[in-house]
């Protein structure tokens, strides 16, 4: 039995798969892309609505702001990575969001975690790690989420 017709194609198979596995890659990477800057561009938002209700006297604006309550989706996604109640850093939650870990995503996920930190839904026992605050962890979970 000649195995050689059999591994060309396989072989062809791998070339087919792989061009087709690079083609998923750069979508998916043009996809995280796109949600990050949505993502920005909602918060940016929340900011500017939180700011000018502030600025015309709007009454209730005094509490936080809309971008870093725990019912934005953002939010809600960063507290979710949380739910095993083991400290984490900005990369590894970056990873579980499946976002890449560059300067860039870490930084401004940090930027969000510190939110948290001001806003008593997270602490940070050690600079960089976070972890849930004892008032937010377990059944007031359910309401968060």
């Amino acid at each position: 039995m000649n195995p050689a017709p059999i591994l060309d194609v396989i072989t062809a198979r791998e070339a087919v798969a792989g061009v087709a596995a690079d083609q998923l890659r750069e979508q998916i990477s043009t996809l995280a892309e796109q949600l990050t800057a949505l993502e920005t561009e909602l918060a940016e938002l929340a900011t500017t609505r939180t700011t000018l209700l502030r600025l015309t006297g709007h009454p209730g604006c005094d509490g936080p702001s809309a971008d870093t309550t725990p019912g934005n989706p953002t939010y809600q996604q960063i507290l979710a990575v949380f739910a095993a109640g083991q400290p984490l850093r900005s990369k590894d939650i970056c990873r579980a969001l499946g976002v890449e870990v560059t300067a860039n995503h870490t930084e401004s996920l940090r930027a969000k975690l510190k939110r948290l930190v001001n806003r008593g839904v997270l602490t940070e026992d050690q600079p960089g790690l976070f972890t849930l605050a004892p008032s937010t962890a377990g059944p007031a979970d359910a309401a968060v989420a």
